[in-house]
């Protein structure tokens, strides 16, 4: 199963990057909803398969919902959508490699933003409470739990624990674009997502998800979410932007730079 280099992967994440900067924002919107709820699906499969687990299992259940979790991520990368953290790789970099302006930069995250919140609220609302897949028996407690354990954690954790989440989001990305075939970006994705929901880590877009399922249980506040989603916010800017994007891009510069100066050079506007 052949795979790119590094190098490679860096001029195809700059590339992807360019392109996602040049989308046509109402293309964004609907791909950035596809994205949102893509990620809750995973989210609320591996809920309906860790709830019923014995509690003797311990950690093996959170491994259990890592390994299912990932179909999420497999949807957007295979089938197609936006997901912020992924942009908060692919967008940097090709600002660095000045392929992107800036301000393409910041328009694009505030669309995929709201249209994951968007698709995963759907999700949320319409199978987890109307439906009841997240608020009946032990799911209830199971989802309430989750939303819990991310809410109870300080503003300075909760960054940090946002950076892991996207640290590894970010390079399951990457990996995928190192792969030609569907198998390979299948397992590209799948051990790097396995790994952060495996260790608990907090995510924005899956958190988009799991604790407004929580509060349309009755269970907590919108302003409890927004004390979340700030730090988690940061922290996986981080975590895509500096520890995968400007990492590589210092690596790989040269060669990226090199490239750059081949093609046609971006229109400053945007």
């Amino acid at each position: 199963m052949a795979f790119h280099s590094s190098q490679h992967i860096a001029e195809l994440a700059v590339e992807a990057g360019s392109k996602k900067a040049k989308m046509r924002p109402e293309h964004v919107l609907l791909l950035g909803f596809l994205g949102g709820a893509f990620i809750a699906l995973g989210f609320l499969l591996d809920i309906r398969v860790i709830a019923n687990l014995p509690k003797e299992w311990g950690s093996f259940s959170s491994l259990l919902g890592g390994a299912v979790f990932p179909v999420g991520l497999m949807l957007i990368i295979i089938a197609g959508g936006e997901l912020l953290t992924g942009n908060m790789m692919a967008l940097p970099i090709a600002v660095l490699a000045k392929r992107a302006t800036l301000g393409q930069l910041v328009r694009n995250w505030l669309l995929v933003l709201v249209s994951n919140f968007i698709g995963a609220i759907f999700v949320a609302y319409f199978f987890g409470h109307i439906l009841g897949l997240t608020e009946t028996g032990p799911f209830l407690t199971k989802t309430v739990a989750i939303a819990e354990a991310k809410m109870d954690e300080t503003f300075i954790q909760s960054v940090i624990s946002a950076i892991g989440c996207n640290w590894l989001v970010c390079l399951g990305v990457w990996l995928a674009y190192g792969a030609d075939d569907i198998g390979g970006k299948i397992l590209a994705i799948w051990f790097p997502i396995m790994g952060f929901v495996a260790i608990g880590f907090q995510h924005v877009v899956a958190n988009m998800f799991v604790i407004p399922a929580a509060i349309f249980a009755g269970h907590f506040t919108w302003a409890d979410y927004l004390a979340n989603f700030v730090p988690v916010v940061i922290g996986n800017a981080i975590g895509g932007g500096v520890f995968v994007a400007l990492i590589y891009w210092m690596v790989h510069k040269e060669s990226l730079q090199t490239r750059t100066q081949a093609e046609p050079s971006i229109r400053k506007a945007g």
